[in-house]
């Protein structure tokens, strides 16, 4: 028997792990565990080997393991990118109010709500997907930085008339040429009206609801007054292109923050 079977033998007591009943040794898994570590420390003290850990954390502070080169790259990226997008950003706050509207807020989504008489108003929108450069830029190919023009979110919005159990209901777009629409060319809308219904109660599929390209084009026009006189004017449309664009670069600020965040780890 080796040296190192004797001392983890007296360390755990020979007598309660050895049968002398068989011919063969019963060793318990104390025992096992024993022999193994003192194997294993009797090798690398013999060899001259260090045990290495199974992982090493990174460095940053984080607790995970290391990063990965693009989880690095990625975060470095990141870094001077918030730092870009928060210097370009216009305003820190948004506006609570618009116009006599409150403002909320809710993720993407976007509400504003005013109540005039006996009708409120609610206007509704979501800023994913809704932005775009304002004008088409001309790339010179031998600019190392050409102006892309200034991103605006322009988003598709709703607006609800509701008084009573009744709700008048308006799907807009902005135009991408102003005055596209309507009867009278010589009206410079900046948004239209591509959708119009009029209910009771909760809106459902069952509800009818009419494209406004192919009502009369009068009627449309004297509808345009109608939102015109609710406070829903051109000159409002762009203040909601202000809000929402304002909105829409702070959330993908938040975005960034927290992608790099998530990255890293911290």
């Amino acid at each position: 028997m080796s040296g190192i079977v004797r001392n983890a033998l007296r360390i755990v007591g020979v007598k309660s792990l050895v049968s002398s009943t068989s011919s063969s040794r019963v060793i318990t898994p104390q025992l096992s565990r024993c022999l193994w570590h003192m194997s294993n420390r009797s090798q690398s003290e013999n060899s001259g080997l260090k045990l290495l850990k199974s992982f090493e954390t990174c460095s940053c502070g984080c607790g995970r393991a290391q990063h990965t080169k693009a989880e690095k790259e990625l975060v470095e990226f990141l870094a001077e990118e918030i730092v870009a997008e928060k210097k370009a950003q216009k305003l820190k706050t948004i506006p609570t109010q618009v116009d006599g509207f409150s403002v909320s807020l809710d993720g993407a989504n976007v509400t504003l709500v005013k109540k005039q008489g006996d009708e409120t108003i609610t206007i509704a929108f979501n800023v994913n997907h809704t932005v775009d450069s304002d004008n088409e830029p001309e790339i010179d190919a031998n600019d190392d930085k050409p102006d892309l023009g200034e991103m605006r979110s322009k988003p598709n919005f709703s607006v609800d008339i509701e008084r009573g159990k009744q709700t008048l209901g308006f799907s807009c777009s902005f135009n991408n040429e102003p005055g596209a629409s309507g009867a009278d060319e010589s009206y410079n809308d900046c948004f239209g009206i591509d959708e119009i219904t009029l209910y009771e109660g909760e809106h459902n599929d069952k509800v009818y609801a009419v494209a406004g390209e192919v009502i009369d084009g009068y009627l449309y026009d004297l509808l345009m007054n109608y939102l015109e006189e609710k406070g829903i004017s051109n000159e409002f449309a762009e203040k909601l292109v202000d809000l929402s664009t304002n909105y829409e670069h702070s959330a993908y600020i938040s975005l960034l923050e927290g992608l790099s965040k998530f990255t890293s780890g911290k």
